[in-house]
């Protein structure tokens, strides 16, 4: 019954990695042995070393630059813009890595030949992913069951991702605008499935009644003897949101969030004090090379004092003084604590330009390296904001069991909050990272900040 042809996220995202690096193998040796390409001789006994810094910088820069975003490979010109900027970079790093990459050629037109062999194989490559797999017919095929008003959303969010054909929706009642309903009293699930060729069912029974709840079971139990993969609401959302559903804000909270095993390692901890430390000691030689230019944008667009201080709450709920720079204009807040929020009138120009480029935040290098905060963490809040949001928002306070970070998995994903609603949002962002917190995931943290960086997203 369930025959597999669809890709998920994780196995497109592997297949785009693994293919760009083949494509870009094969392009070289192809070159090499027939266009009189040699900048890499594959007759050398060094290649497998060549090849490995090769991908290795390409994976590595195809991360910042989202090639393996799968919202940016759906479409022509962000597929262009990425592969040209990973490739451009990749080039400017391997050239100039001594000792590892090879020798620099004599003839300085092989680099421009090696920079297109990294551009026009792949682009073939990703045009043709867009036509084959990136097709209605390698989706995931899905079927929700459920109460109308619980699934709704996480259905408006399935039809816009490019990863899943929503096949119907079995409920109470139909949803404006949705297609594919059927009545979760009087419907087989068997004849949904065989007839939509479903692969995966995403069932809650919250807020159905017993009658229903025996009915839906004993079908699932059939389909799953069947190989239908069955998930929970939860589950699916937490995959396809990567933050946790609001449900879990309630009385059952520690049924469900049970939080990473990394919180209390040992290795994982001081592996990343040693990498806050280094990197901490990293950024303030950046900053302090950067000092003059900040202060002449600073007389030119702030007017007014460079630095500031802020109280902020940290692990365990202990007050610290965040360092930052000035990016509001002098007595921002003489009438009391107020939420940043987009476009907010009160930014100078030259706070503009440190908000988007996030160097506003350097000087926190040295709360870094005082341990009162980590590279990656849940943003420190303030103690007003925080006493606010603790008694309208259900274990708000729980984020601060881990060190707060310069960057997170929140202001990555969710930057602007300044409603309550908008704030619960990020909270739940925060516990998604408390909850699955570990080494790549705070990899991929540091690279989505970059990206912010590089693209000027920051807030």
């Amino acid at each position: 019954m369930n025959s597999k042809s669809h890709y998920d996220i994780s196995e497109r995202r592997v297949l785009l990695r693994i293919f760009d690096i083949l494509f870009i193998v094969f392009s070289l040796f192809f070159t090499y042995n027939f266009l009189s390409f040699t900048y890499i001789n594959f007759l050398d006994v060094r290649i497998i070393r060549w090849l490995f810094l090769l991908s290795f910088y390409y994976l590595l820069f195809g991360e910042i630059f989202q090639l393996y975003d799968l919202n940016i490979s759906n479409n022509k010109y962000t597929v262009l813009r990425s592969i040209s900027l990973t490739a451009t970079i990749t080039t400017v790093f391997y050239i100039f890595t001594p000792f590892i990459a090879p020798v620099l050629p004599e003839n300085r037109l092989q680099i421009v030949y090696f920079l297109l062999i990294l551009i026009i194989p792949v682009l073939f490559w990703r045009f043709m992913y867009m036509w084959l797999i990136v097709s209605p017919k390698f989706f995931k095929s899905v079927v929700f069951i459920g109460q109308s008003d619980f699934i709704e959303s996480l259905i408006k969010e399935v039809r816009k991702d490019n990863i899943h054909n929503l096949r119907g929706y079995i409920t109470e009642k139909k949803l404006n605008d949705i297609d594919g309903f059927h009545d979760i009293s009087k419907v087989n699930l068997n004849t949904v499935i065989s007839k939509n060729h479903i692969t995966e069912v995403v069932v809650s029974l919250k807020g159905l009644s017993p009658e229903i709840i025996k009915k839906i079971n004993s079908e699932l139990i059939e389909l799953f003897e069947h190989g239908i993969n069955i998930v929970t609401y939860e589950t699916f959302y937490e995959n396809l949101i990567e933050r946790i559903p609001k449900e879990y804000l309630s009385s059952s909270f520690y049924k469900y969030i049970n939080f990473s095993k990394n919180n209390s390692n040992r290795f994982y901890l001081l592996g990343l004090r040693i990498s806050d430390i280094i990197i901490g000691v990293i950024g303030l030689i950046i900053f302090t090379g950067l000092i003059p230019f900040l202060l002449i944008g600073n007389c030119l667009g702030n007017r007014g004092g460079l630095f500031y201080t802020q109280k902020r709450v940290g692990q365990y709920g202990k007050v610290f003084s965040i360092y930052k720079l000035r990016s509001m204009v002098t007595n921002a807040e003489s009438n009391g604590a107020v939420w940043a929020k987009k476009n907010d009138s009160r930014i100078t120009s030259f706070g503009m330009f440190l908000r988007k480029t996030r160097l506003d935040e350097l000087p926190q290098f040295l709360n870094i390296l005082k341990g009162e905060m980590s590279i990656i963490g849940p943003r420190p809040e303030r103690p007003e904001f925080v006493k606010d949001l603790t008694e309208k928002i259900p274990f708000y306070s729980i984020r601060n069991v881990v060190r707060p970070g310069l960057t997170g998995w929140a202001q990555v994903n969710y930057p602007y909050a300044n409603t309550i609603e908008e704030q619960e949002i990020k909270l739940r962002y925060d516990l998604y990272y408390i909850k699955e917190r570990s080494t790549f995931l705070d990899f991929k943290i540091l690279i989505k900040t970059i990206t912010t960086v590089l693209f000027f997203k920051g807030q």
